[in-house]
């Protein structure tokens, strides 16, 4: 019996909780928390990339074009993949508008 107890003792978590280095716990790891802020974090750079884009298409896009286009290349190892592919194609389209415009009027302020 002695020579099972500790095998038993490190095989997991006692009942007094973890012991020693706190390796070993029942509770969420930092680092698994960390990831999921992580996560969360770039998908909203993902959602505000795609916001930016295509309120840039409408307003402000010397500005928002850029903002959408950094956004999107920051948040594409993201579960929102797709939305961050769109922040970067509208900022393109948005910039793609803004020499549209300035080579038609001959300025960069845009009026229709």
């Amino acid at each position: 019996m002695t020579a099972l107890a500790p095998l038993r003792r490190r095989s997991g978590p006692s009942r007094h909780g973890p012991s020693g280095s706190g390796a070993s716990g029942a509770g969420p790891s930092p680092r698994g928390a960390e990831a999921r802020a992580g996560r969360a974090h770039a998908d909203d750079l993902a959602v505000w990339s795609f916001v930016s884009g295509l309120a840039g298409l409408l307003v402000g896009n010397l500005v928002l074009g850029p903002c959408a286009l950094a956004l999107g290349a920051l948040a594409r190892g993201t579960g929102r993949r797709g939305r961050a592919l769109l922040g970067l194609v509208l900022g393109a389209a948005d910039l793609l508008v803004l020499v549209t415009l300035a080579v038609a009027n001959g300025t960069l302020s845009w009026a229709l």
